[in-house]
């Protein structure tokens, strides 16, 4: 009956599996193959990203052999992928949908690559306008196809260091574009002294896109935010609820706006939400039980977070487990979950590495640009 059902059909089906279990679904018989090869649309990143939630993808920070991990959140698994196709040691910046931002590691200069760790592809973006160090980088994606295997996406690339016309180096101050659309950097403003230097030595790479601004986060104690409003292209800064004394601070988007998480030194952590007039407030604080399970007798400032529309993860190294606060299947309400960490896969002893995690909706369709 299986190899009789017509293709459309038996893609429907497969339209609910997990991308591990699509895999596994498409190596059964020849039929099955042709049919995830003839409608991979619709066994891709449309239906599988409405039934399936984001995986929680960890990439060890010290480069300790080519491989990252990956949790499922369907089933609970942990997955290890190799990523001995990669030309060069990299760093990671952004996910986009099913793909993963990069920059080499064995360059200053900042060169931008993209990379799919289940299709095993590499490619690396045109060089930008400008050769600079060092500088912040920021990602949006444009539609809602954001989860296929050819998202359309812009990256910013504000502040750092260049070499100045009599030589030296100066802090840049031209805001550059990159559009997926049309594989082109492009010069599109200009950073405020100020927030050139804020953006070359104080924020790392990771950036959150709401509501038409971009946002980072410094990481100098007081933390604080910039923010630049994309078509009115204006720069702004502002504080965060107890600067001073958070260990630890990320941003994050949820329910569409701005979102902060950040551990106290007094022993609390708290996720706020931006009002107007940029004021935070309150939205959940972290239960204390699973916080001092996850800090493990240290403080706030050895954990990391990584979120999307549906989920927050609190995290430290591989195999220390996670804090999960994740919306409920009926969307009416959201909990809180502890993740076992990753000790063991396929019976195999896993190290307790230092991480770098990033949420992923995998797709095992190539892309194309």
């Amino acid at each position: 009956m299986w190899s009789n059902l017509p293709f459309d059909v038996l893609a429907k089906i497969f339209s609910f599996l997990s991308p591990d279990s699509l895999a596994r679904a498409r190596s059964t018989c020849r039929h099955w193959n042709a049919c995830v090869d003839t409608y991979p649309i619709a066994t891709s990143f449309i239906l599988l990203s409405l039934h399936h939630r984001a995986w929680f993808l960890a990439l060890p920070t010290r480069n300790r052999g080519q491989h990252c991990y990956v949790h499922n959140p369907v089933i609970d698994n942990w997955h290890l992928l190799s990523l001995d196709f990669l030309p060069d040691p990299v760093r990671p910046v952004a996910s986009i949908g099913a793909l993963i931002l990069v920059r080499p590691t064995n360059c200053t200069v900042l060169q931008l690559a993209l990379c799919n760790p289940f299709t095993r592809q590499f490619r690396y973006l045109p060089m930008s306008n400008i050769s600079r160090t060092n500088p912040a980088v920021g990602v949006v994606t444009l539609d809602s196809v954001q989860h296929g295997p050819n998202p359309n996406f812009r990256v910013y690339v504000a502040g750092g260091m260049s070499e100045a016309p009599r030589g030296g180096a100066m802090y840049e101050l031209k805001l550059e574009m990159y559009d997926s659309m049309d594989d082109t950097w492009h010069v599109v403003g200009f950073v405020p002294t100020e927030f050139a230097v804020r953006l070359t030595v104080w924020t790392p790479n990771e950036s959150v896109y709401s509501n038409g601004v971009l946002y980072w986060m410094t990481s100098a104690r007081a933390y604080s935010v910039m923010g630049y409003e994309i078509d009115g292209h204006r720069w702004r800064g502002f504080g965060v609820p107890m600067a001073d004394k958070l260990e630890f601070a990320a941003l994050l988007c949820h329910n569409g706006g701005l979102t902060l998480v950040g551990g106290a030194s007094e022993g609390e952590a708290c996720i706020w939400g931006l009002k107007e007039g940029d004021r935070w407030g309150l939205i959940q604080k972290v239960p204390m039980e699973m916080g001092r399970k996850l800090l493990g007798g240290k403080s706030w400032g050895s954990i990391k977070c990584v979120g999307s529309e549906e989920a927050i993860y609190l995290y430290k190294e591989l195999g220390s487990g996670m804090v999960v606060w994740r919306e409920m299947e009926e969307k009416a309400r959201w909990a809180w979950f502890w993740i076992e960490g990753c000790h063991s896969i396929g019976g195999n002893q896993v190290p307790n590495l230092p991480i770098k995690g990033f949420f992923l909706h995998p797709n095992l369709f190539p892309f194309t640009f």
